[in-house]
């Protein structure tokens, strides 16, 4: 193997190493030779790659601000208004707390606060949500006199929190827990909450929601320390 292709891949590997370990153990119990065993390479290798757990720890939350953007993009060809496109990005960031361990591992690091005034996973999510509702207000979707703003703060603190409790009972991110969210948000924000496609309406009514898919269980992570 061409030595930088071994790098990258060791790099990776490092990387997805290290999220699952800082979604397990926490960023403060963690250790670097628990995480450079778990990629199954040695230190050196892992200081040849980061100075220290900071510094891959910002690896770690670069590549799931990379997940967390392509999650929250509408697919192609979709023809969605912004409120849609927030309702659809809950759905799909809440999905991935328990899919994807660098997703998780991103936000514990910003929610545990590892990497102080650097953490950026949540001012991301935050502000994607802000400039997407206010894209909602331009395009009336918003009722009047609701502040964009405000009701980002309510979305990041709910989809946040239902995150944080699902640590200890995956269950939190059950679908129907999402849709029951929306159902009072929805009603309270939206211009015309009955125009927008919820998996709560749509499941009721035999539609394409379907079959709500079964909540997996994360990897063994302890009760929040």
């Amino acid at each position: 193997m061409p030595m930088q292709e071994r790098a990258v891949r060791t790099r990776t590997s490092l990387v997805r190493a290290a999220a699952a370990v800082f979604a397990e153990e926490g960023y403060a119990s963690s250790s670097l030779t628990t995480i450079s065993k778990r990629a199954g390479v040695s230190n050196g290798a892992l200081h040849f790659h980061f100075e220290n757990k900071k510094a891959l720890a910002r690896a770690v939350e670069d590549l799931a601000a990379d997940t967390v953007s392509g999650i929250v993009q509408p697919g192609p060809g979709a023809e969605t208004g912004a409120l849609q496109t927030v309702v659809d990005a809950t759905y799909g960031l809440l999905g991935s707390f328990l899919d994807n361990i660098v997703v998780r591992a991103g936000f514990e690091l910003g929610s545990r606060h590892a990497l102080g005034p650097e953490a950026r996973m949540l001012r991301v999510w935050h502000e994607w949500v802000e400039q997407t509702l206010r894209r909602a207000e331009t395009e009336g979707q918003l009722a009047p006199g609701v502040s964009p703003d405000d009701a980002a703060e309510a979305i990041v603190a709910v989809t946040t929190g239902l995150e944080a409790l699902a640590v200890g009972d995956p269950r939190w991110l059950a679908e129907r827990r999402i849709a029951g969210f929306w159902d009072l948000i929805l009603a309270g924000i939206a211009a015309e909450p009955g125009r927008l496609r919820h998996r709560a309406r749509e499941q009721a009514h035999g539609g394409r929601g379907g079959a709500r898919r079964p909540v997996a269980a994360p990897r063994q992570d302890p009760a929040p320390q």
